[in-house]
């Protein structure tokens, strides 16, 4: 089993490099396609997302292909090597599966619990399923990686109350602002951060609900069910400055809220505060827009300290997934070990269909009068004995056993199967 893991998130790289090694959209396509093209490369997921940008693959040597997958995402992204330095991790083998395991339990989230990884996973799955990125391996793992984290979540507490990035920004804005009930907030992007962030402010009494979205129905369709009002995206900046909270969740690749438009806003507001926090990556609002009095700016990193405060809570439930972990990778890895049994099947299966029709061949030509009827039961009868003289080396090999490595090449040997090299 040769899968390898390269990534980065919130633990091993701020959001200034992460943001730059995002995949979105088209962008994730043409890098499963180029992942896929590496050498030694035979399959691909790519999971990109707030927090994180992992690579999964299938590799022939994990050594060459972690310094392929470096090199092709610094060219990617057209970003500097050394930035890359320190901020990457690699796993390999059993620690991958283990990886992939706790990435989709939510165990490696900055929000222990959080729900929405486990949809980002199923999406990027999919994406490389589109693509035809991925194998036997890759489509196992994500599967597994799947039903571990339903099981989790069956079987823990871990879910419950989970807080997310969007409650973590109401929970900081609530410590700026004391009382909600009379401010105002604006919503820029109508997506799922945005709307379990509009939820949680309902939940806390805000007095009005501003929503802006590329997509103007489903700004709509969200006012609606908010209780709150649409405007068009284009006309934003102009109703800003009746805002006291502006969220920005937004999949745009550059700025939507510049320095020069909130020096306008902060005008008409008379300088009254105002708090902003940028949940998109990349950035949706300049950074520099925190050099400015009476501007309270917070990006995603910033509300790590938020979201420790939920930690402690459901570190005893974490220990349980933990442990159904662990007890899914064992599954996994035997899993895998009869992966090293299948070419031997395979071989051994061809030659004895190959010694099937051979002799069948040369029976058929020694009997010129026999009717097709007879030829039928003839052939028949020699596959049923040549499957059962096959079945107990076949079934030996598939049982998971501690000899079974040797079973392989004695069962290789025996029947002229080929050497070591034919095995890999």
């Amino acid at each position: 089993m040769n899968v390898l893991i390269v990534g980065l998130n919130h633990q091993s790289a701020p959001v200034v490099v992460r943001e730059k090694l995002a995949f979105e959209g088209e962008r994730l396509i043409e890098g499963l396609k180029g992942l896929c093209e590496l050498p030694g490369v035979n399959e691909a997921v790519i999971v990109s997302t707030c927090n994180r940008v992992e690579i999964y693959v299938n590799t022939v040597n994990t050594d060459q292909a972690a310094e392929e997958i470096k090199r092709f995402v610094s060219e990617y992204h057209d970003i500097e090597p050394h930035l890359l330095d320190g901020a990457l991790y690699f796993h390999t083998g059993p620690e991958a599966v283990r990886h992939s395991f706790r990435v989709a339990c939510s165990l490696d989230s900055m929000v222990v619990g959080e729900p929405q990884i486990l949809g980002q996973l199923k999406d990027a799955f999919e994406a490389s399923l589109r693509s035809k990125a991925t194998g036997v391996l890759l489509n196992k793992l994500m599967k597994k990686s799947i039903s571990v984290a339903k099981r989790v979540r069956t079987e823990t507490r871990i879910a419950e109350n989970a807080v997310s990035i969007s409650f973590a920004a109401v929970e900081l804005a609530k410590k700026i602002f004391s009382d909600l009930s009379e401010k105002s907030v604006m919503l820029l992007g109508a997506g799922e951060m945005a709307e379990l962030a509009a939820k949680h402010l309902v939940n806390n009494g805000v007095r009005e609900i501003v929503l802006s979205n590329r997509t103007f129905k489903r700004a709509e369709e969200l006012a609606r069910e908010m209780d709150g009002h649409a405007v068009r995206f284009e006309d934003f900046p102009k109703q800003m400055h009746n805002s006291d909270i502006l969220i920005c969740s937004t999949g745009a690749q550059d700025y939507v809220v510049t320095k020069a438009q909130m020096h306008d806003v902060m005008r008409a507001r008379k300088q009254e505060p105002v708090f902003m926090i940028d949940l998109s990556v990349p950035r949706n609002i300049d950074p520099a827009i925190n050099d400015m009095p009476n501007v309270y700016l917070y990006n995603i990193d910033d509300l790590a300290d938020v979201v420790d405060t939920n930690k402690q809570g459901r570190k005893m439930e974490a220990e349980k997934a933990e442990a159904i972990v662990a007890e899914e990778v064992e599954t996994f890895l035997k899993w895998c070990s009869g992966l090293d049994a299948v070419p031997t099947i395979v071989a051994l299966r061809e030659m004895a269909e190959s010694i099937r029709l051979e002799e069948i061949e040369k029976f058929i030509k020694r009997q010129p009068d026999m009717d097709q009827a007879g030829q039928q039961a003839v052939s028949q009868l020699v596959a049923r004995i040549i499957n059962k003289l096959i079945h107990p080396p076949t079934d030996a090999l598939k049982k998971d056993a501690p000899d079974r490595d040797a079973l392989i090449a004695l069962t290789r040997r025996l029947y002229g199967l080929g050497g070591e090299d034919n095995e890999d």
